[in-house]
């Protein structure tokens, strides 16, 4: 990834979100934008596309896990940082995430699996009356801590 001019600061985007229809498009489509902006670029190299396409399908999970779970997402926030990207979904329901009992082979009920495998860090925090879903993704070379 190239440098994006952005040490020791940190940029937010925020995508208000009023409705369910076409929201995971949404949210996938003005996070790669974001993600271009910050020089989190697909085409450099292997490393960073595998990293931009993890980004892209943890926020599609969070968003529609907000959807499946909590009446729908609110509101998704982008920070970049010196080192990482942490995305926040919001939505109403005050109910953190939980694991569902499931067989690896059926569908469904992955999501947070794949935030543990994939996220350096994430996490859920009270937000008013819901709940904010936020998770991290370190720049390749960082580590995970």
């Amino acid at each position: 990834m190239n440098g994006t001019g952005l040490a020791g600061r940190t940029q937010i985007r925020r995508l208000t979100l009023f409705d369910v229809t076409g929201v995971v498009s949404r949210c996938r489509d003005f996070t790669a934008a974001a993600l271009d902006d910050w020089g989190w670029s697909p085409t450099a190299d292997a490393a960073d596309a595998a990293l931009v396409d993890d980004v892209l399908l943890l926020v599609s999970e969070v968003v529609t896990n907000a959807c499946l779970h909590a009446g729908g997402p609110r509101e998704l926030v982008l920070r970049h940082m010196d080192d990482r990207v942490r995305v926040e979904v919001t939505d109403a329901s005050p109910v953190p995430p939980r694991r569902r009992p499931r067989a690896p082979a059926l569908p469904g009920g992955h999501g947070l699996m794949l935030l543990d495998r994939l996220a350096a860090r994430w996490g859920s925090a009270p937000v008013g009356a819901g709940k904010a879903v936020w998770f991290e993704v370190t720049l390749p070379g960082r580590g995970r801590s």
